[in-house]
């Protein structure tokens, strides 16, 4: 999970979201190597006063210019698109969980076994084990096999809510009358903890979310 003063993203626990952080990386880089190169031609500029005439209208440069453009909008466009694509890929599900957001808590209901629902709340404060984690913790876990696909059928009963755990790459949005389809993988075992990711009401810093993947 995060910790404080943390600069950057959680440690991944799926391959989407390993997949989101080459992604990251690959686009930071094609930023800094941009910038720099502005930077240099800006300050070139700025700090010579010789001028090339065959560089002010030289069709070559201009068709350079265009072509770069295009060229590094490619390079980072084909990994978006492949990361999108097995985003919205689910093979085989070994389970199906439907999670509906209510103002304001969570509940899940297991579709391959019957009459198997609960609701997780928020444990207060004052009844926090120690060790536990301030407005993370619930009284009933979301638990599921590692290493297994899962898909996840995400609703509302009220308003908007999003269900999202950051380690895993995950930010669906649930949304009354309408379901909305993801999967997961966890990739090694241990406690995810996400929130609600849209803005749903006064309680709306209060409806966690957490994963328990076991082996």
């Amino acid at each position: 999970m995060a910790h404080p003063s943390q600069m950057g993203f959680q440690d991944a626990t799926s391959p989407i979201m390993e997949e989101l952080l080459y992604f990251h990386d690959h686009a930071l880089m094609t930023v800094f190597l941009i910038s720099t190169l502005v930077l240099h031609f800006i300050s070139t500029m700025m700090t010579t006063k010789l001028t090339n005439i065959n560089s002010m209208d030289a069709q070559e440069i201009e068709m350079v210019w265009t072509i770069m453009p295009a060229i590094i909008l490619i390079v980072v466009a084909l990994p978006s698109l492949r990361i999108l694509y097995l985003m919205d890929e689910i093979t085989n599900p070994h389970l199906t969980i439907k999670a509906i957001g209510h103002q304001w808590y969570w509940s899940y209901e297991i579709t391959n076994y019957e009459n198997l629902m609960y609701d997780s709340y928020m444990v207060p404060t004052q009844h926090l084990s120690p060790g536990q984690f301030r407005l993370l913790e619930v009284d009933n876990r979301m638990i599921v096999p590692m290493e297994s696909p899962i898909r996840m059928l995400i609703s509302a009963e009220d308003v908007l809510h999003s269900w999202a755990i950051p380690s895993l790459g995950i930010k669906t949005d649930a949304i009354p009358g309408r379901l909305n389809q993801t999967t997961l993988t966890s990739s090694r075992p241990g406690i995810f903890y996400g929130q609600c990711s849209e803005i749903c009401g006064a309680n709306h810093s209060f409806m966690p979310i957490v994963m328990e993947a076991t082996p």
